[in-house]
């Protein structure tokens, strides 16, 4: 297999399906393409390997797929021994919606708060609307930590909706997001600092 992403320290996209490939432990080529070269470099970079003209992109033989939630979704089906989603219907089911939200969702911390992990940490004046982001966030991690049991949003096994969440939790740390002024008892901001101790997340930094 072969994954096409883009520069690491931006890349939110990118990130999400390379952790979750790290964690099938299948073997796998690295495609890097630099991001904001000049000139339209890294658009005609990109178009040479996708079709949509946008990283990442997976290979895997005569597949070519496209966005990072549709190749997360193949790798749960080629690799069940991973545990990409939960076992159980309910975890699974609240998994996937946490995921789709993520991938849809939260416009206004993403735009206000971009992911940079070679940024020194920094705190943030945040808008309203990002706050509004943060709580929603906030809530979210801890209803599911509460309700299927930790450490992870789906219960015991680190996935695809943990992977979705991990460039959340380095904007977290980045920008210097206390969840605790959000709502937080404890769980969200231990489940954020969990993220960021991953071995997955850890390979992705020593990329940058």
């Amino acid at each position: 297999m072969e994954i096409v992403i883009g520069t690491k320290a931006w890349s939110t996209w990118s990130m999400r399906p390379w952790l979750v490939l790290k964690k099938t432990g299948a073997a796998f080529e690295e495609r890097l393409i630099q991001l904001r070269q000049q000139d339209g470099a890294s658009e005609a970079e990109i178009l040479a390997h996708s079709p949509s003209g946008l990283v990442p992109v997976l290979r895997d033989g005569d597949l070519t797929i496209t966005d990072s939630l549709a190749i997360c979704e193949y790798l749960a089906e080629t690799h069940p021994k991973a545990q990409l989603w939960p076992q159980d219907l309910a975890a699974r089911t609240y998994a996937r919606s946490a995921a789709a939200e993520m991938h849809s969702g939260f416009q206004s911390l993403r735009g206000e708060c971009p992911m940079d992990l070679a940024a020194e940490p920094r705190p943030a004046t945040l808008s309203a609307a990002t706050q509004k982001d943060i709580r929603r966030i906030t809530a979210l991690w801890n209803g599911l930590l509460t309700r299927f049991g930790g450490p992870w949003l789906g219960g015991a096994e680190w996935g695809v909706v943990d992977a979705f969440y991990t460039p959340v939790a380095t904007r977290f740390r980045t920008y210097g997001v206390r969840l605790s002024d959000f709502g937080d008892l404890g769980a969200g901001g231990q489940y954020c600092e969990r993220l960021l101790e991953r071995p997955e997340f850890l390979s992705w930094l020593q990329g940058i």
